[in-house]
């Protein structure tokens, strides 16, 4: 049975709890304030003034039983043929009640009390089986447009509280662009963003930048360090390919090909160290560009299925070059290690994946996360005696889904081997 707690109503969103935090107050104060006004204001008042409309009422009406007609306090018996009315008060009048209680409870006579919207009120009275109608004015029998002042402190709440809403999306909007430019970041672009709001937001926001400035310096060394020593290892091979290309004895053919595996890790070290952020995003034809990788692969592997499930739209911002380099990442590892593939495109409600298959050894579940890494070696789960690889495949691909914002799911496929998805979002 599940269990609901108060967390499970509450606003998700920063904003969304800020205000319920200002407006449950302000409700609160309302209410507090609107049955103390009522109770002990507004109902002892009418209650009061009824008490003293009561005693004057009861004077006239005995002034009435020694034939004195001519008015008394002001009050004026009218006799009256028609039935009597049921007590009736405007809805808003909120003293209506008590008033009616309070005159009947100190005038036996009275039999209805109807105050509609005129200045006067009318009681209906029985003396001595005659109907007689007696008008007083209302603010003698209750306090007056007792109304108006809940309809003031309504008001003046309201505008309070849309006051408190202006200044809380003013404090909230540099949270919000400071998480947006900590989300872009995170895929890869670098927006500008100046510390401003209160002191813990401007100190938060001095924080990230000093960490991606941090970040960017690191990723600038690896980069350039990795790039240099790739480099400067491509002049001693070229040297020994040449020397080996002068010697023709069978011996040298295994030199060679030590020499082309080295120089394969030499290109997968470059292939890694490329920073792909510094690419611009641009819209491309992500169909055709599958379509080269699959081109470029064709010479190595003959037939390689290629669907596309789902509508793409005629152009996706993306960074072609990065991309194009992930994709054919996984296609040479599945052909790498299997002798069957499969190439698809699925396109999703916010983002699309490229799905690569292969009916290889696969990926044990609780290896995938480890392939992923820079540098590792799966002996028990891939063949190694088939290839040559320092384990920076999947990691470029990694790498490159961050850059985008996505990710890279590892999992098992329908022909047996791997499954890997790149997820890009739009």
């Amino acid at each position: 049975m599940a269990r609901f707690t108060i967390k499970d109503y509450l606003p998700r969103s920063l904003y969304g709890r800020v205000f319920a935090i200002l407006i449950l107050p302000v409700l609160l104060l309302q209410v507090l304030l609107t049955v103390v006004l009522f109770q002990r204001h507004f109902e002892q008042v009418s209650a009061q003034l009824s008490e003293i409309a009561a005693r004057e009422i009861a004077y006239a009406i005995d002034a009435w039983r020694a034939d004195d007609i001519k008015p008394h306090f002001d009050i004026a018996l009218t006799p009256r043929e028609d039935p009597v009315p049921e007590d009736s008060w405007p809805v808003y009048d909120f003293t209506g009640a008590t008033v009616a209680r309070t005159l009947k409870s100190r005038i036996p006579e009275m039999k209805a009390l109807v105050m509609e919207n005129s200045p006067d009120a009318s009681l209906w009275l029985e003396v001595d089986g005659r109907y007689l109608v007696a008008s007083i004015a209302r603010e003698r029998l209750a306090a007056r447009n007792p109304h108006q002042l809940l309809v003031i402190l309504l008001f003046s709440g309201i505008v309070f509280l849309l006051i408190a809403v202006v200044f809380l999306r003013n404090q909230l909007r540099p949270i919000r662009r400071l998480a947006h430019a900590a989300t872009e970041f995170g895929r890869g672009r670098v927006l500008p963003l100046t510390p401003a709001g209160a002191l813990e937001v401007r100190a938060a926001a001095t924080a990230f930048l000093d960490m991606r400035a941090r970040i960017e310096r690191q990723r600038q060394t690896r980069t350039l360090m990795l790039s240099g020593v790739s480099h400067d290892l491509r002049t001693p091979l070229t040297r020994l390919r040449l020397g080996l290309s002068l010697i023709d004895e069978p011996e040298a053919e295994d030199l060679r090909a030590d020499v082309d595996d080295m120089e394969r890790l030499v290109n997968g070290f470059l292939d890694y160290a490329r920073d792909a952020s510094l690419e611009p995003a641009t819209p491309v034809d992500l169909t055709r560009l599958i379509e080269n990788c699959v081109e470029s692969v064709a010479s190595a592997h003959v037939g390689v299925p290629f669907e596309i499930i789902g509508t793409l739209p005629a152009h996706v911002s993306v960074r072609p070059l990065a991309l194009q380099r992930a994709v054919v990442n996984l296609l040479e590892n599945a052909m790498r290690y299997g002798t069957n593939m499969r190439l698809s495109l699925k396109v999703l409600e916010r983002s699309f994946a490229i799905i690569v298959e292969d009916d290889g050894p696969g990926i044990p579940p609780d290896q995938r996360e480890e392939a992923l890494k820079p540098f590792a070696r799966l002996d028990p789960a891939r063949n190694q005696s088939k290839a040559v690889g320092v384990g920076l495949g999947l990691a470029i691909v990694a790498d490159v889904a961050r850059m985008h914002g996505g990710a890279v799911r590892l999992g098992e496929s329908t022909l047996g081997g791997l499954k890997a998805e790149l997820i890009i979002p739009f």
